[in-house]
């Protein structure tokens, strides 16, 4: 793949707790400039990167990274960010329901937060370095069953982060309209190149511009 096909399936990533509005408008410009699928920023700056960048596709994350807010939390969350004018939502799904095996509750949060997405993409993060086989199976069911437009690797927070075995495991049990995102811990062309390969349609990545530079110098890969 060319480098700039590579990156325009890369979500340009920054959700640092210490985050600055400086840092974030100097991401949204390199996305800009190297046409990254998205930005992926805080909740917080949605609404001035929206007046300030018409043009970008901006996601954002909801429940993050721990998973654990109350439904309604979520759904509000997601609702607040399409009006603030986010066009993807990355939500991170209840691990203690995961955990607890109460996939039913699992389906259902995952179904109204994507009613409150109100059409917009939802990439639903299942952080499976928490998860054993049997719980990831479970949660591709429940983002299959629920509409969710993806299923998401990790938070980037957790104690791991993606695995080119878990995107394997996902593609054999999700249904065939959903998508799946790889993030966490993705910071080399070669890892890049091996989740796009083995089926990933985005990568969450926080280097894309660096390895854009390195892929510049390289030439095609």
């Amino acid at each position: 793949m060319r480098s700039e096909e590579i990156l325009q399936r890369v979500d340009h990533t920054l959700l640092k707790p210490d985050a600055s509005w400086e840092s974030i408008v100097r991401l949204c410009e390199e996305a800009e400039e190297y046409h990254t699928a998205s930005v992926c920023i805080p909740p917080s700056f949605v609404k001035r990167v929206r007046e300030r960048f018409e043009g970008l596709v901006i996601c954002t994350v909801i429940g993050f990274p721990l998973g654990y807010s109350v439904t309604a939390v979520k759904a509000a969350e997601a609702a607040q960010a399409v009006s603030d004018g986010a066009d993807e939502i990355d939500m991170v799904v209840n691990i203690t329901d995961v955990k607890d095996h109460r996939y039913e509750a699992v389906e259902a949060e995952i179904r109204t937060v994507k009613e409150a997405c109100q059409g917009r993409i939802l990439k639903v993060i299942a952080e499976t370095c928490y998860l054993t086989e049997e719980e990831k199976i479970a949660v591709c069911r429940a983002v299959t069953n629920a509409g969710a437009d993806y299923i998401k690797t990790s938070t980037g927070f957790g104690t791991a982060g993606a695995t080119i075995e878990d995107v394997r495991l996902f593609r054999e049990h999700i249904g065939p309209k959903v998508r799946i995102k790889a993030a966490g811990g993705i910071r080399t062309k070669e890892a890049l190149e091996a989740f796009l390969a083995e089926g990933c349609d985005r990568v969450g990545a926080s280097c894309a511009v660096e390895l854009f530079r390195t892929f510049r110098h390289g030439g095609k890969t």
